[in-house]
């Protein structure tokens, strides 16, 4: 174990270190600069730095995200009380994913306010639960919305068209140019219905290497918006996956299309992939997850919209129709993966995340 000697003081009892460690909560403790005295284990994992290297050292500048700390240490000395406030920090992994934390400051007791406890719990697991939950239950929702609206708008179509179509043969050369026009609009509403209904059935899975699929993506937008700056960040390393490629070719597709749209065919789009580790997924922890991000560089999801996002007919644009992201929401949960979103101006990512199932894979090579 690495001896955790409190910086001007003497070395911690061997059971008071010992016991210190095995606390599974992340603590620290400060000293009236706000310097690190001494961190647990469960700290050093949660912040990616040893107690060695982090002693004495401002406990601000340990990792990105600390720096409403000093405030925290302030009011908890001058009224001698616990604070807590919720922080987010980057990851220790450094892949550019980050940590949510409830923080507790906390004076020491030892009757000077000067030594400060500090509790660091990471709730980024539970918060990803919640979020997983809620849009699980948007799923539901937006399934049985999408169907009857879709059933509301087809049963007249066929009746509608025909009749359009008898019309036409009775009326006057020129005037014919209006019953096109219903037919036209009858079969842009079937194409819409289809739309809303979605590439149907289970899932017809095949080993894909899903870059394969992202660029095909990649290639349809890029020809789409031709004034539009698109990014590849690949990890090489990236495992085959089971997939439906049609299916998560019209996801990818979906939101490829909503970020090239967000500042309107000219901004910047990445497309990222990266390997996850010990995710949830539809109440499972998976090993391995495969991340793809779709980035823009528009003005983000409107606030208003925020937390409906992926119901049917809820968009931002004008010109939307709000179907494309429930749908592609729908293809991705059909493969037990799941579809959230950061969002702020300048900055939109949408994650898709996919399990890695080693089992099928083995299973289909050996077949």
């Amino acid at each position: 174990m690495t001896h955790k000697k409190i910086a001007g003081k003497s070395a911690a009892p061997a059971d008071f270190e010992k016991l210190f460690d095995s606390l599974s909560t992340a603590v620290a403790v400060l000293d009236a600069n706000n310097c690190v005295m001494a961190l647990n284990t469960a700290a050093e994992g949660l912040l990616g730095i040893s107690a060695n290297r982090a002693l004495t050292r401002p406990f601000a500048g340990l990792t990105p995200g600390l720096d409403n700390i000093a405030s925290l240490c302030a009011r908890a000395r001058a009224e001698n009380q616990s604070f807590g406030e919720m922080l987010r920090i980057m990851a220790p992994q450094r892949d550019g994913s980050e940590l949510e934390l409830a923080t507790r400051v906390s004076p020491a007791g030892d009757g000077s306010n000067e030594t400060l406890i500090i509790e660091l719990f990471d709730i980024t697991q539970r918060h990803h639960l919640d979020r997983e939950s809620a849009l699980v239950a948007q799923r539901g929702v937006s399934q049985r919305m999408l169907r009857q609206l879709a059933h509301e708008i087809r049963n007249p179509l066929g009746g509608l068209r025909g009749a359009a179509q008898l019309l036409e043969g009775e009326l006057d050369p020129s005037l014919r140019e209006f019953t096109r026009v219903i037919i036209g609009e009858a079969d842009r509403l079937e194409g819409l219905v289809a739309g809303l209904l979605g590439p149907g059935g289970q899932p017809k899975l095949q080993r894909i290497n899903l870059h394969e699929v992202l660029e095909h993506v990649a290639r349809l937008v890029s020809s789409e918006t031709p004034g539009l700056e698109l990014v590849r960040d690949y990890d090489p390393s990236l495992p085959d996956l089971l997939l439906d490629r049609d299916q998560m070719t019209q996801a990818f597709l979906n939101l490829a299309r909503n970020a090239a749209q967000a500042n309107d065919g000219v901004g910047r789009v990445v497309l990222r992939t990266r390997v996850g580790t010990n995710q949830v997924l539809s109440n499972r922890v998976h090993r391995l997850v495969v991340v793809v991000d779709v980035e823009d560089d528009g003005p983000g999801v409107p606030e208003d919209i925020a937390e409906t996002i992926f119901y049917p007919l809820v968009t931002g644009r004008k010109d939307g129709t709000g179907i494309g992201l429930p749908l592609a929401q729908e293809l991705v949960n059909r493969h037990d993966g799941l579809i959230e979103f950061v969002s702020r101006p300048g900055k939109t990512i949408f994650s898709v995340s996919l399990p890695v199932s080693e089992e099928r894979l083995a299973a289909v090579a050996a077949s």
